[in-house]
């Protein structure tokens, strides 16, 4: 049913596992740990420790789940309005906000816990400031106040990488943060895309995404800016010497792949390509990470 102001109530009823799980939001939190496995990788040289790079996965992605949980927490009243998050837990009623509270700490203490015992201290900083930076700043502030939130807010988004690496290594070099650069220019030539498909969802909860402030059009031709971004930035392991040939030819045909979708999107009026950019973002990062996973292993070989 629905209530005076247009948006859909439904009944409440017991939660599920399914339903603190979907707080956590686990695609997201797959790219999350798909991107600092690779820098873990990328810092191990020859040598690994599974143990090492297990737990500091484990604590990494419940900082990451910490986050998305504050996230739905903070968002409840919009995502009631919008039709792509009406079925989420809070909006439904089986969890409520003092429960998602708690099962957000219990997870960022546990994080913390794991990364200061087991990891180093330097990882443990740095996953704080990344949370902090996406359920606090992004998510509280900036989210509601620009339409370049997606762009101030990015760096808590691109720092998996780094994480990864200094889980390992417990320095902060030069490689790591070209791969947090690649994913900080993605992450805008990601979500924009999304913003366009949805925003009439954003425009009724009055969310100033960029699409909404700025038009469609204005924001398709910042998609095309950053993708390019992002793809000249995909050029600079190779270029600073730490990935070979295949990955510049892996990544060379990845960027033409991703930038025709984005070129495509600027000169067509079809409104289902913006959702489709959306979703070829995501297969172009993971298999720009997957391709400087190849490149060393080969390496290696």
């Amino acid at each position: 049913m629905k209530n005076n102001d247009n948006t859909l109530v439904t009944s409440p009823r017991l939660a599920t596992w399914q339903d603190y799980l979907a707080l956590c939001k686990l695609k997201v939190v797959l790219m999350i740990l798909i991107t600092s496995m690779v820098g873990m990788y990328l810092a191990s040289a020859q040598s690994f420790d599974i143990k090492l790079m297990f737990i500091a996965n484990i604590a990494i992605g419940f900082a990451a789940s910490a986050a998305a949980v504050i996230n739905h927490v903070v968002d409840v009243n919009i995502d009631k309005k919008m039709q792509r998050t009406q079925w989420r837990p809070l909006v439904k009623q089986c969890i409520s906000n003092k429960q998602a509270l708690f099962f957000a700490s219990v997870l960022a203490f546990s994080s913390m816990f794991l990364l200061l015992k087991y990891v180093n201290v330097l990882t443990a900083l740095l996953t704080l400031v990344g949370f902090i930076g996406y359920a606090v700043i992004y998510t509280c502030f900036l989210k509601h106040k620009t339409p370049q939130n997606i762009v101030y807010g990015g760096f808590a988004g691109a720092i998996p990488p780094l994480l990864g690496w200094t889980s390992i290594t417990n320095s902060i070099d030069l490689e790591p943060l070209l791969l947090t650069l690649i994913i900080f220019l993605w992450t805008p030539a990601h979500f924009w895309p999304l913003a366009i498909d949805r925003i009439e969802d954003y425009r009724l909860a009055n969310v100033p995404m960029l699409p909404v402030v700025k038009g469609v059009d204005y924001t398709k031709t910042c998609v095309l800016i950053y993708t390019i971004a992002t793809i000249f930035a995909s050029l600079l392991p190779y270029f600073f010497h730490y990935s070979g040939e295949v990955y510049l030819y892996l990544v060379l045909a990845l960027g033409l792949w991703f930038g025709y979708f984005a070129v495509q999107l600027k000169i067509t009026v079809k409104h289902q390509l913006a959702l489709k950019t959306f979703r070829i973002s995501i297969y172009y990062l993971i298999a720009l990470f997957l391709a400087l996973l190849l490149d060393r292993l080969i390496v290696h070989w």
